[in-house]
């Protein structure tokens, strides 16, 4: 749960339909708030902007699919800041409906990300997968179809949203499964200075001078500020290149107005996207690595 995000918000967006993962992300950051389904993240987007929902929530990242969201294309756009991050563990869950067998499925649905998540299992199953927008929207369609050779791969509350058995448990391929997501707001909400633990997302384009990434992250190592995520992008015509990072640091330290100094330097367009508390899982993964 994410407590130090109060403000009187009630309401949070997500991509997909009731019982997305996403879905039970936002639910478990925010037990209290009503959770407002998306067709896409650009309507999520808009939903905050239009003031329908006060919040939105979106994926980023998963340990074993990798990239989710393209956060460079959909932050600048939407004119929203990042004010917090939650992760969350993902169990898949093979669902169908009351009555079937694993020997009776003949074809499994779900999300592209989830499909290859479940890769051994799928393979185990021998069965034709499909791929839907979202795995609560597979589950949905089961549910609606009521054959047993067709199956779903979603999350325990889709199971229990639309009516469907869970046939097996944990059909991921590793237990690490965990995703990580952003949250956010149309305004920023810093931390204190003062406060530890906090992470600042930037985006940045590096200036056509040789070496420029090097010199750019320089400023960042010396003044003591570590980064803890540096993805790359191209344009339509692979020639300029875009950045967003994750630095462990308040952007209006001493040290981080330094570093964004140096960066000014080689890089342009250097947006801050915000700067938030770090989850604690961050913290969990640290003392027992």
């Amino acid at each position: 749960m994410i407590s130090h995000i109060s403000h009187n918000y009630k309401k949070i967006a997500f991509q997909g339909v009731q019982g997305a993962y996403s879905d039970m992300a936002c639910r478990a950051a925010f037990p209290d708030f009503e959770t407002i389904s998306c067709d896409s993240f650009d309507q999520a987007f808009n939903s905050v902007l239009e003031g329908s929902a006060d919040l939105a929530m979106i994926p980023v990242d998963n340990t074993i699919a990798g990239r989710v969201a393209d956060v460079h294309h959909l932050m600048p756009q939407g004119d929203l800041y990042i004010i917090g991050e939650h992760f969350e563990a993902i169990h898949h869950m093979l669902l169908g409906v009351p009555g079937t067998k694993v020997e009776d499925i003949r074809h499994v649905h779900s999300h592209v990300h989830a499909i290859p998540q479940c890769r051994k299992f799928l393979k185990k199953l021998n069965v034709q997968s499909h791929i839907h927008d979202d795995t609560a929207g597979a589950a949905k369609e089961v549910s609606q179809v009521k054959n047993p050779a067709h199956a779903a791969i979603a999350s325990e509350l889709a199971a229990k949203l639309y009516g469907l058995e869970i046939i097996e448990r944990g059909v991921e391929d590793r237990s690490h499964n965990t995703t990580r997501f952003l949250v956010l707001c149309k305004e920023p909400h810093f931390p204190h200075i003062d406060e530890p633990n906090v992470v600042t997302s930037l985006l940045f384009e590096i200036r056509n001078i040789p070496a420029a990434l090097y010199k750019a992250l320089g400023g960042f190592a010396t003044n003591g500020l570590s980064l803890t995520k540096l993805e790359s992008y191209v344009d339509e015509n692979f020639q300029a290149a875009r950045f967003f990072c994750d630095v462990e640091g308040h952007p209006e330290s001493v040290a981080f107005k330094n570093a964004l100094e140096e960066l000014s330097f080689f890089a342009k367009d250097v947006k801050v996207l915000g700067a938030y508390k770090a989850a604690p899982f961050r913290f969990k993964n640290m003392t027992q690595g």
